[in-house]
């Protein structure tokens, strides 16, 4: 018997560890009906099992892998000297060793064991026919569905007076779980609880109201901090509809749009941000109205010369005056082409166009038409092309040589408006040529 003890113990402690620990709080209660099967232990006791109904037993979950329980069986024991009645009652500690779809299970207890040879004593467990047993054993539930289980068990039972006999009890069955836990003890079942760790209040679900302020925490944005519903719980101490933890300036009532700070000259830039809060200006320039610095009426961000008087029309940039357009013109009549070209010819016509670079960098607001010329050599058509190609050749070097190429525009208008007689080879040589115009003129004159 002490080797079966030993055997049955190690095989416990092995499982305890392969399976290590599971906590269970949903259906706590579980009632089971069975089959029991009773071996009796003794030198002078034929080998045998007795089988016998019913084995009852009611246990309820208790938490980190334990339930309490109690049980119930009754046999006939056939291979003692004499046939004898069989009836227990114990009560049970169970411990799970794993939570699945197979839950073995360690159980130990202590109860009492009737071995009856008299029908006619009194009494459900009449004490010379009784005695105190100590139990321990080992169990698989085999689930069938949520509730629903098969159960076997093994146990070995003690007789602690010595006036009945050791034996081992199998009891195979089914088990029944119902019930909801309450893991958090907050009086909501786990069923219902949508805070199932977190013990809270019946109105809540289960849930806490830490701040007090009628909103769970499961649902409250700042479940430290009481606060309305219409902010999630959260409070908002400006008062401007905008929750404090939301609100840049939460002690200065603002607008939703600003997130939650004022606007007060109302120009699209919040004042915690806005370097004239007083004065309404351009978001780009950080909430304050643009300079005028040349006080010509452009303002500085259109103002492409700032420091410098000029027109409205011309970007704030001081207009050509007809002397300094005559002087780029004279410097046009001088920029000659050959025959059928529009290479630009020599040293010469090279220093005139550095010389118009230089005029131009005096003047940098105008925007100047490069007008390409023809002599009547060819037909219109062939002297159309041939006089844009001068221009953008014209505009093409004062590119090279450092003019904005956006400050140029080209147009070539054939053989029209010569300046010279057609008639002759130094009069034709005088039309092929370039003039300059400035773009606003031309926009006027169309």
């Amino acid at each position: 018997m002490n080797r079966f003890i030993k055997i049955f113990f190690s095989l416990a402690f092995l499982l305890f560890f392969q399976l290590g620990i599971s906590q269970n709080s949903d259906k706590p209660w579980v009632i089971g009906v069975g089959v029991d099967l009773i071996n009796i232990q003794g030198g002078d006791i034929d080998s045998g099992l007795n089988i016998g109904v019913p084995a009852l037993s009611l246990s309820r979950y208790l938490g980190v892998g334990f339930s309490l329980g109690a049980q119930y069986s009754l046999n006939n024991i056939k291979n003692t000297p004499e046939d004898l009645g069989y009836s227990s009652i114990d009560g049970v500690v169970k411990y799970n060793l794993s939570d699945g779809k197979i839950s073995p299970y360690l159980f130990a207890g202590f109860g009492v064991s009737r071995f009856s040879t008299n029908a006619d004593n009194e009494g459900l467990l009449p004490s010379k026919e009784t005695s105190r047993t100590g139990l321990g054993g080992i169990g698989v539930n085999f689930d069938l569905n949520d509730k629903l289980a098969i159960n076997v068990s093994a146990s070995y039972r003690s007789d602690i007076e010595g006036d009945g006999y050791n034996h081992l009890q199998h009891i195979v069955g089914l088990s029944y779980s119902f019930g909801a836990g309450d893991a958090d003890k907050d009086g909501v079942s786990d069923e219902k609880d949508e805070c199932p760790d977190v013990p809270g209040l019946k109105e809540f679900n289960g849930c806490p109201d830490s701040d007090g302020d009628g909103i769970p925490d499961n649902k409250d944005r700042c479940p430290e901090e009481a606060g309305t519903e219409a902010l999630q719980g959260c409070p908002d101490g400006d008062g401007d509809g905008v929750a404090d933890i939301d609100d840049i300036c939460p002690d200065i009532a603002g607008m939703a749009e600003m997130n939650g700070c004022p606007d007060t000259d109302s120009d699209g830039v919040s004042d915690n941000e806005d370097k004239c809060p007083e004065i309404a200006g351009d978001i780009a320039n950080g909430g304050c109205p643009w300079a005028d610095t040349d006080g010509d009426g452009v303002l500085d961000n259109i103002d492409a010369c700032k420091d410098e008087k000029g027109t409205i029309v011309n970007n704030g940039c001081p207009e050509l005056s007809k002397e300094i357009l005559a002087t780029l013109n004279k410097f046009g009549l001088r920029i000659n082409f050959p025959a059928n070209s529009d290479k630009i010819l020599g040293k010469k016509t090279q220093n005139i166009l550095y010389q118009i670079k230089e005029l131009l960098e005096e003047y940098p607001g105008d925007i100047l038409i490069v007008e390409g010329y023809a002599s009547s050599d060819g037909d219109d058509a062939y002297n159309i092309e041939l006089s844009i190609k001068r221009a953008q050749a014209v505009k093409a070097y004062l590119v090279k040589i450092g003019v904005s190429k956006d400050r140029l525009e080209v147009r070539g208008l054939g053989e029209a408006e010569p300046i010279s007689n057609n008639e002759s080879k130094e009069g034709r040589a005088e039309n092929r040529r370039v003039q300059f115009l400035p773009k606003l003129k031309v926009l006027f004159l169309q």
